[in-house]
């Protein structure tokens, strides 16, 4: 089996797919009315990141054909739906007067459940379902549940500027690949970076909001490959990092720290003109 010329067929099938799947959200949620203001006022088509899950199956299905798709792959497909079905509740219910995990579970220790404080719990239910499903001993469970959980979480702290979070996502899958000697499950992964590969002109351009309902996808897609792709103490590393940058983003602004370094900045505002920021 010929891996790299399977794979980039998966990323061209998820790029195709995207391309239908994501004409026809934007077009349902502007006649819904499903717009919310972004940063600079302007009113834009929200949780069109639904597309994700949408196009991850159609491809799964077409690479069933010629038998490359791995019936493994059923539970990470359910975990997306999932993510992607609690993220589209808080993206368009949502309070936004509780931010934060202290403040919905601050929320939900009162008696109150937010949108987010199901997401958080929803999402958690699913990081411990593909954890578990993994046979480990506890302690891996109970390490992979936690990174794919903060992974979820992670992508919406970057999905505050147009084309952030895709930028994030791409460059942390890359970080996964060389971490990981390019030892991963290439078609678990190759349409959805496809699908992303084709969302990013538009989000770029201020167009769409990928909202949680596409965010949670990339992040539980990079917590995911991250478990069944590295050793233990690799895992400890990442889930280091996520709490850490967990934590200082509940002090500090993520887009203060971007737009106060060189380099973030310069990053960040590649690919954007000066009409969106």
């Amino acid at each position: 089996m010929n891996i790299p010329l399977i794979a980039g067929t998966a990323v061209i099938i998820g790029v195709i797919i995207e391309a239908v799947v994501l004409l026809l959200i934007v077009r349902m949620l502007n006649e819904a009315n499903a717009v919310r203001k972004n940063y600079l006022g302007l009113d834009i088509p929200v949780s069109t990141g639904i597309s994700f899950p949408f196009t991850l199956i159609i491809s799964y299905t077409i690479l069933a054909i010629p038998g490359w798709y791995d019936n493994s792959y059923h539970l990470f497909m359910l975990a997306v739906v999932t993510i992607s079905f609690l993220g589209f509740i808080d993206d368009m219910l949502g309070q936004r007067d509780s931010l934060g995990f202290k403040g919905h579970f601050g929320a939900l220790f009162k008696g109150r459940l937010t949108t987010g404080g199901l997401k958080a719990l929803g999402g958690g239910i699913v990081a411990f379902m593909l954890a578990f499903s993994l046979n480990n001993s506890w302690t891996d469970i109970i390490i992979n549940t936690f990174i794919i959980a903060l992974a979820a979480n992670l992508m919406n702290l970057f999905d505050l500027r147009p084309g952030r979070a895709v930028k994030a996502y791409l460059i942390f899958l890359l970080v996964i690949v060389i971490m990981a000697l390019g030892q991963i499950k290439w078609l678990l992964i190759a349409p959805l970076t496809g699908a992303v590969l084709y969302y990013a002109k538009n989000d770029l351009k201020a167009r769409i909001m990928m909202g949680d309902a596409g965010s949670n996808v990339l992040g539980i897609s990079l917590g995911y490959l991250s478990v069944i792709s590295f050793s233990l103490s690799m895992r400890l590393g990442i889930l280091f990092f996520l709490l850490a940058i967990h934590f200082y983003t509940e002090k500090y602004s993520l887009t203060n720290t971007i737009e106060n370094n060189r380099i973030l900045k310069r990053l960040d505002d590649l690919g954007r003109s000066r009409q969106n920021g």
